[in-house]
């Protein structure tokens, strides 16, 4: 029981303690990063590079004029290591989506796109022949109060 009563106030310690140091930092959260990893196999540079410059571009362009995106980036990792991806993709946002934002958001883009989610997945595993997506992060970007 005592140790209970330890980790009850424990807990009730760090909850009410983590919206005070966050007051007191001088830093907030800002916007969201996603980061892609993307290995292309040799000889398909090319092959990406045009579904980058058409399908995934014009996916890009759509999601920042509805504002579900702030901006994006392809990075090139140019002094690439054993066992680093080629390409870094990156888009940003002001926050992370819920599931019904997701599901509504889909929707709309498929309408755009003239297309369904089956079929962008088939495409998407066509692509998987010769580029390989690594792992992905969710960062935060943080910024100085004052």
């Amino acid at each position: 029981m005592h140790k209970f009563m330890l980790t009850a106030l424990g807990a009730a310690t760090i909850a009410f303690a983590s919206p005070v140091a966050a007051q007191d930092s001088p830093l907030r959260g800002g916007n969201f990063w996603t980061v892609a990893e993307i290995t292309i196999d040799d000889g398909y540079t090319g092959e990406y590079a045009d579904h980058l410059a058409g399908a995934y571009r014009k996916n890009i362009e759509f999601s920042k004029s509805k504002g579900w995106m702030r901006n994006s980036y392809i990075l090139a990792n140019v002094n690439k290591r054993a066992g680093e991806p080629d390409l870094y993709l990156v888009t940003i946002s002001d926050h992370v989506t819920t599931p019904a934002e997701d599901e509504a958001r889909e929707k709309e883009l498929n309408a755009f796109l003239a297309t369904t989610s089956r079929e962008q997945d088939k495409q998407s595993g066509a692509r998987a022949k010769y580029r390989k997506l690594g792992g992905s992060m969710l960062l935060q970007e943080l910024l100085y109060k004052r």
